[in-house]
């Protein structure tokens, strides 16, 4: 009898061929709908209360992703961990995302649930399995430095290889000489947690059991993976999408968590060539309404110096006694940027293109605002000024702004200097401390690395 032919002895026209891939990627798209995505997204925040319901501790969304599975009425927090920071070979303590809030919510609920999800294929975020682990080892050993049985790495075996794990633990001990830089207060830090910080993992496939447990020694801070592990292709699962909630600029048409959350039902009852058109609506309505929107936020230990999203800055958020410095997202003549005595528009261009402009701008910026603080100091009559930089996010270009002006305006205490002559030395060092006060005020700063560099740039490089 001969053999059965097999599907790599088949051969097919140039046509047919055409005609299979332009099939299988119409499949695809269909499986990787946004209804799959919403549905399998509820499917996995269904898991995250489970585990919340078995350990008996707050949900915290490791953003952007986490954010997506925990209904905003069961939100405990969000926390900045980043995978970049944990991929091998460029492990990393990340002194922009420093996740220091995060200290007090654990210190009041014995530990804390991090919510996180990965793409297909793989069993956890490296953000859960490396970041995270990395974290609590740096925080041990600088908060508790004589209990050294708790300075140890602690990461999950079926994850990361012995090899992996020994490579980024000769690097702690440098890591935590770089929060000591930072020279953040650390007995504000000890005030919060009661004993050192320890991960533990949880993904589908654990067993969970009803547990509430205090554990005597440490507090647990359990990284939970929400997504199922995907070994196949998409068209496989029955519609169900691993680590759906992830790139969202390919899928979400501008949806968001809250709004997903507040109008969960109207959008699964939704048919999916419909769904485009409702997201606008629902967004547009969100926008109106006000839902998750961003206020001014201080940057502290200063009083004065604060950041927003371009957004928030009107009338009634600014007023008459604000310097307000907010950076566009299109470039415009320096000329034109100054549209009042107290406000400038400085137009620098989107994305990478107005990270790099910044180095430019900034001269003006800081001249600005130097002017400002003059003739206030000068005239007692005055009320007391505000200092406020915004940008498109309030996460970016305004925050590089703000470290810069923390720098040259501010000494250690966040009081105005008086004598710039006593500033310190300005070098990386001095500036990364500085973007600790930036860090720890809004744990979601996210200055890209164009912005530090010019920065960074301007900073070391004016003349003393």
């Amino acid at each position: 009898m001969p053999a059965a032919t097999t599907t790599s002895e088949i051969i097919f026209s140039e046509q047919a061929n055409h005609n299979f891939s332009k099939t299988l990627g119409e499949l695809k798209r269909s499986t990787l709908s946004i209804r799959n995505r919403l549905e399998s997204i509820q499917h996995d925040a269904a898991f995250a209360n489970q585990v919340a319901e078995a350990y008996g501790r707050p949900l915290i969304a490791n953003e952007r992703c986490g954010s997506w599975y925990i209904d905003p009425k069961s939100k405990g927090g969000s926390a900045y961990f980043k995978s970049t920071d944990g991929h091998t070979g460029v492990w990393k303590f990340s002194s922009r995302r420093l996740n220091l809030h995060l200290l007090e919510i654990i210190g009041q609920n014995d530990g804390c649930i991090i919510i996180d999800s990965t793409r297909r294929g793989k069993r956890m975020p490296d953000a859960l399995s490396k970041t995270i682990p990395i974290w609590c080892s740096v925080l041990n050993r600088v908060l508790f430095p004589s209990e050294t049985e708790l300075h140890n790495l602690y990461t999950p075996p079926q994850v990361v290889s012995q090899s992996e794990h020994a490579q980024i633990s000769a690097l702690l001990p440098s890591f935590a000489e770089a929060l000591r830089s930072l020279k953040i207060s650390l007995d504000e830090l000890r005030s919060h947690i009661t004993k050192p910080l320890r991960p533990m993992w949880v993904t589908p496939e654990s067993n969970l059991e009803q547990t509430a447990s205090v554990f005597e020694k440490f507090h647990p801070i359990i990284c939970c993976t929400v997504s199922r592990r995907v070994a196949g292709g998409e068209l496989s699962e029955g519609g169900y999408i691993q680590g759906a909630g992830d790139d969202t600029e390919n899928w979400a048409h501008g949806l968001t968590p809250p709004v997903f959350w507040s109008n969960k039902e109207t959008l699964l009852s939704t048919a999916e060539h419909d769904m485009p058109d409702l997201i606008e609506s629902l967004v547009h309505e969100a926008k109106n309404n006000g839902l998750g929107g961003q206020m001014l936020r201080l940057v502290k230990p200063t009083t004065m110096l604060f950041v927003a999203p371009t957004d928030s800055i009107d009338g009634s958020d600014a007023g008459k006694d604000a310097c307000v410095i907010n950076l566009l997202p299109k470039i415009a003549e320096q000329s034109t940027w100054q549209t009042s005595p107290t406000r400038i528009d400085v137009g620098l261009g989107p994305h990478k293109l107005g990270s790099r402009n910044l180095r430019t701008a900034l001269p003006f910026i800081v001249g600005f605002v130097e002017k400002a603080l003059a003739q206030r100091e000068s005239d007692e009559t005055l009320p007391k000024i505000r200092v406020i930089v915004s940008c498109e996010s309030g996460k970016d270009l305004s925050i590089g702004t703000a470290l810069a002006i923390s720098c040259l305006v501010f000494d250690d205490e966040g009081l105005l200097l008086k004598d710039s002559s006593k500033n310190p030395r300005i070098d990386k060092s001095f500036i990364r401390s500085r973007l600790g006060w930036c860090s720890t005020s809004m744990p979601d700063a996210n200055p890209s690395r164009a912005t530090i560099q010019s920065v960074n740039s301007f900073l070391m490089e004016r003349p003393v």
